[in-house]
């Protein structure tokens, strides 16, 4: 829906004024053009339909995500076993805080917990469609409003059956480890000891100088130094090369990117709330989305030899105790002391 609206300038010596301030003649300056070509869907709604378009709307979400709880009972694809060098699928989390935990000896570790929020699978790439060499999932995380998202992409949610989602990506998987679109996945497709990689786009810290950006020690402060504390200093050879090599350290933007942190290890992992709870920090905010996944190191991919595959299902695995614990993590639950 396009608006068309003019405004009219006069002139009155040096100033620009509105036909309204004008009290005598004055000259026309020109007229300007303003075109409009998108609107909000609420625009042209009463309070009464907006209302009732949200919940609506909630209520469909509501019953998508209902019908996707049981992948299992509609037309089930074919099953495989797990085996030695299998790749499985990852998840879209949300990152909510850190916390402190304690180990059975004592040991104080720090963790980051990452919740699951209404995550399914979208889409199944074959090894043509991706890039040749393997197969792919498209996967999304967290449920957004559906006038957020582009026809385009609400066709693919369309054809999965379940509601758009703000987040939307793709891994990597082997040919055994395929899911059906539209299979819900849950926090408990990892398991307390297993090794997952962490991949989140970092906080932007704008344009930082060496020191900040890359741990420069700087110049001294004194002896004779005069505005140089903080900078780089030489950049280059003089004669020889006669330029600065590609890579050089110097200030730029830093932050912003996206970052992977490799091997943490999953301490706890809460059923109930889908959360889980990895060793050390993660890129990103809080609240930020990003995707977890097995992790690719050589010492920590077979840590788990007999995990969920190709992932956890409510209607075989039954229900699960509400938190599953690593075994050396020690439970605030259990008395810390024994008396004979």
């Amino acid at each position: 829906m396009a608006a068309w609206s003019c405004r009219l300038l006069l002139q009155r010596g040096t100033r620009l004024v509105s036909p309204r301030a004008a009290e005598s003649p004055a000259n026309l300056v020109g007229c300007i053009r303003t075109v409009k070509t998108t609107t909000w869907f609420e625009e042209h709604l009463t309070e009464d339909n907006q209302e009732y378009m949200r919940k609506s709307m909630a209520e469909e979400i509501r019953r998508q995500t209902t019908e996707k709880l049981n992948p299992l009972k509609d037309e089930p694809w074919q099953r495989n076993e797990w085996t030695e060098g299998s790749r499985r699928v990852g998840l879209v989390a949300v990152k909510l805080g850190m916390a402190p935990i304690w180990t059975k000896t004592g040991e104080r570790h720090v963790v980051t917990m990452l919740q699951v929020q209404d995550c399914h699978v979208l889409k199944h790439l074959s090894k043509e469609e991706h890039d040749g060499h393997t197969a792919a999932l498209m996967v999304g995380g967290k449920n957004v409003s559906p006038f957020q998202r582009s026809e385009e992409d609400m066709e693919m949610f369309r054809n999965a059956g379940v509601p758009p989602k703000q987040k939307v990506t793709t891994f990597k998987v082997s040919d055994n480890a395929i899911i059906k679109p539209g299979t819900p996945l849950y926090a408990a497709h990892f398991r307390p000891g297993q090794y997952v990689d962490v991949t989140a786009k970092s906080i932007g810290k704008g344009f930082q100088g060496v020191m900040k950006r890359w741990g420069f020690k700087g110049q001294p402060a004194t002896h004779g130094q005069t505005k140089t504390h903080r900078r780089p200093g030489a950049s280059g050879p003089g004669g020889d090369p006669a330029k600065v090599f590609k890579g050089k350290k110097m200030p730029g933007m830093m932050g912003n990117t996206f970052i992977t942190a490799y091997g943490l290890k999953v301490w706890r992992v809460n059923t109930k709330y889908n959360v889980l709870y990895v060793n050390g920090s993660v890129p990103g905010h809080r609240n930020c989305l990003l995707k977890v996944r097995d992790s690719i190191l050589p010492t920590r991919s077979s840590t788990l030899l007999n995990p969920p595959f190709p992932t956890y299902f409510t209607e075989e695995e039954g229900d699960l105790d509400e938190d599953l614990y690593d075994d050396d993590l020690f439970i605030h639950t259990e008395p810390s002391l024994t008396l004979p």
